[in-house]
């Protein structure tokens, strides 16, 4: 097998949680085009059917699924759908996630559940689904979307709740990477830096901070959602097959200050 051949993911079943939008949308698209059906799903069904609809245009299956990942049921029931479809589940992509900057001493209950459920529960209810088709045949991918806030403090915005619950998604990976490798199952993330998405393209409340964020980044700009593509498909693929709990940092250097 050629060294290209190990990143072919023809034959391959993904899940992509929240893949309508976004960087979510962006890792869909990808992992269609390296060969595998991919299956989309988020609480819009206009947005994942959108993408699932762009795979199929080009030549591979995809379903969209609508499933809310802070809701356990929701979650076994989106996973259930894709092992009646395909009959397997080979890679999943933990992607769903909820933002906030909030000053800390302003922080509410309510702020802080919205995110913990999604970036934190949310998570773990996915891999724990996933795990449960995945380990029975000692195989599988699962990567999830931490942040560069799991290592850094944000700055000049204030977003320590966020920031926290994405330091809980990296060790949660390399918990259950720890727990999981012996039984076939490989876990491991990424860690996005800022990035441009269609919700941030032309948001006023991004605009203040851009010129920070620009300035703080080695390569002086924020990355596009396509250039989170190649680090998952490298972490899905069997070019990755010995790398086991890892943290694929992709945040143009702004995390080396």
């Amino acid at each position: 097998m050629s060294v290209l051949d190990k990143f072919n993911l023809s034959g391959k079943y993904a899940l992509v949680t929240g893949g309508g939008t976004g960087i979510g949308k962006a890792i869909a698209n990808g992992l269609a085009e390296a060969g595998a059906d991919v299956a989309v799903t988020g609480r819009t069904l206009s947005t994942i059917e959108d993408t699932a609809q762009g795979i199929r245009d080009i030549g591979r299956e995809s379903i969209a699924v609508q499933m809310d990942v802070t809701n356990k049921k929701s979650v076994d029931e989106g996973v259930d759908r894709v092992i009646d479809t395909w009959g397997k589940l080979d890679i999943a992509i933990n992607n769903s996630g909820q933002f906030g900057w909030i000053d800390g001493v302003e922080v509410d209950e309510q702020d802080w559940d919205r995110i913990m459920d999604t970036n934190v529960k949310g998570v773990l209810f996915c891999m724990q689904a996933e795990a449960r088709v995945m380990i029975p045949c000692r195989s599988g991918k699962i990567v999830n979307n931490a942040s560069m806030s799991a290592r850094i403090v944000n700055h000049p915005q204030n977003q320590s709740t966020y920031n926290t619950s994405k330091a809980a998604v990296a060790h949660l990976t390399r918990s259950l990477a720890a727990e999981w490798a012996p039984l076939g199952v490989k876990v491991n993330s990424i860690s996005p830096g800022y990035t441009v998405t269609e919700r941030t393209r032309n948001a006023s409340h991004v605009a203040p901070y851009r010129d920070n964020w620009n300035r703080d980044t080695p390569v002086q700009r924020p990355a596009e959602t396509s250039e989170m593509v190649g680090a998952v498909i490298f972490l899905c693929s069997g070019a990755s097959d010995f790398v086991v709990g890892h943290d694929l940092v992709i945040d143009g250097g702004f995390s080396l200050w």
